[in-house]
């Protein structure tokens, strides 16, 4: 079974929140459901093959979720559901990315899910001790530290990593798939 609904499941939140445990999760869900067009783009992954090269300015950081962006609304477009794992730290970048999904595949096919974490529960998840570098000041422009995360105002969905584990925040994926049509109940 294919979806033939496309939609963009965008995962944002700060690193270590558990934006690609997640979305992974959902991603296998769906596989065994035998939804088999998933596409699913890992913001570190992108940056190593789509977005190579930029920085973490705030115009390259823009660039890489624009990018991003343009990617899913072409697969949503032609009923691919595409979901993303990133971090997209500014609300206008995201409203620009969910215009043009939504201007693509349909009003409601970009699926805002902030994965909300504290800070401090991000830097005790950090096995790269990429807090501590930043909290060091070895990592320049380091969101939620050194840089601004502005978190969604109005996601269609709030996982609270710190509060439920995986396997609930994924049902919670789910049942808002289904809900609005996006897949079939299982």
């Amino acid at each position: 079974m294919r979806s033939s609904k496309g939609f963009c499941l965008w995962f944002t939140g700060l690193s270590g929140a558990g934006k690609s445990t997640v979305s992974e999760a959902v991603h296998r869900e769906l596989r065994d459901r035998g939804v088999t067009n998933v596409e699913i783009l890992d913001g570190d992954v992108v940056r190593t093959h789509l977005t190579k090269g930029l920085g973490f300015s705030r115009e390259d950081r823009d660039i890489n979720v624009l990018r991003i962006g343009w990617v899913c609304q072409l697969l949503a477009k032609h009923g691919i559901p595409a979901m993303t794992a990133a971090i997209s730290p500014y609300r206008d970048t995201r409203a620009e990315v969910r215009r043009m999904v939504e201007d693509a595949a349909g009003e409601g096919s970009f699926i805002e899910v902030y994965v909300k974490a504290s800070v401090e529960a991000c830097a005790e998840r950090d096995v790269k001790g990429l807090y501590a570098k930043a909290k060091a000041g070895e990592i320049p422009q380091f969101t939620g530290v050194s840089d601004p995360y502005e978190a969604p105002e109005q996601a269609e969905l709030v996982l609270e990593t710190e509060r439920e584990e995986v396997h609930e925040s994924v049902a919670r994926v789910l049942a808002y798939l289904e809900t609005h049509g996006f897949i079939e109940q299982a």
